[in-house]
């Protein structure tokens, strides 16, 4: 793969043997040479779980203390009373069938979708069309609930679904390259204490076994997995 000059440089600063705590790793993406934009803090988990058994499909949410820094859309399907509760916690879209009709027809300028689940039946066609986005409103992550409010408050304050990949991978947004590390680091450690507690009653060995934390543009760096889980339990 041909890799940018400004990726080289940054490559240069890692050591690819070494895991770093999480302080330094911060330090060292700040270090790196920035993009044009605000990159996305991701954190990477390779995860000792089988997502071919039922009971080891980790798949849940969490909100981050200190936001996603991105302004998310939020669609939600409601009507009467719900569809009002949403529109004043701040959801982007509300409605039903005028909704199933655009995204029908490729309509998809949004970001989460929230529906009260009287209505799933009506939104089930949907799912062939919002399933592959992971948009499909589900009751695990809680965005299909009669308290839709609540629901669309935490997306909008930084709620982050996640779902664990056919080879036990997870990969989720904890911010931008602009926080403050003292707010990366909170946002980070949440995420690090909300999987371990995902951890089946039938993964068998070491559950986690590598966390990696990485920008939009620049290389991975490798995260010492004792010292972060310690470090997310205090």
């Amino acid at each position: 793969m041909k890799r940018s000059k400004r990726y080289k440089q940054s490559l240069q600063l890692v050591n690819r043997l070494q895991h770093y705590e999480l302080e330094e790793a911060l330090n060292l993406l700040k270090k790196m040479p920035p993009a044009k934009f605000n990159e996305t803090v991701e954190l990477h988990f390779n995860l000792g779980v089988d997502p071919r058994k039922a009971d080891q499909q980790i798949r849940n949410s969490v909100v981050l203390p200190n936001g996603t820094g991105k302004d998310v859309r939020v669609l939600v399907f409601a009507e009467g009373d719900k569809a009002d509760e949403a529109t004043n916690a701040g959801a982007d879209f509300v409605g039903v069938d005028e909704l199933v009709e655009k995204i029908s027809g490729g309509w998809f300028d949004f970001d989460v979708v929230i529906a009260t689940p009287n209505l799933m039946g009506k939104i089930g066609k949907l799912g062939r069309i919002l399933g592959p986005r992971n948009l499909m409103p589900n009751p695990k992550v809680g965005t299909v609930t009669m308290d839709v409010g609540k629901a669309v408050g935490e997306v909008k304050s930084g709620k982050v679904a996640y779902r664990v990949d056919k080879f036990g991978n997870l990969h989720i947004p904890t911010g931008k390259l602009s926080f403050e590390n003292d707010k990366l680091k909170e946002n980070i450690l949440t995420v690090v204490s909300a999987i371990l507690k995902d951890r089946p009653a039938t993964a068998k060995g070491n559950y986690m076994r590598s966390i990696t934390l990485t920008t939009t543009m620049n290389p991975s760096v490798k995260l010492n997995v004792n010292s972060v889980t310690l470090e997310s339990k205090k």
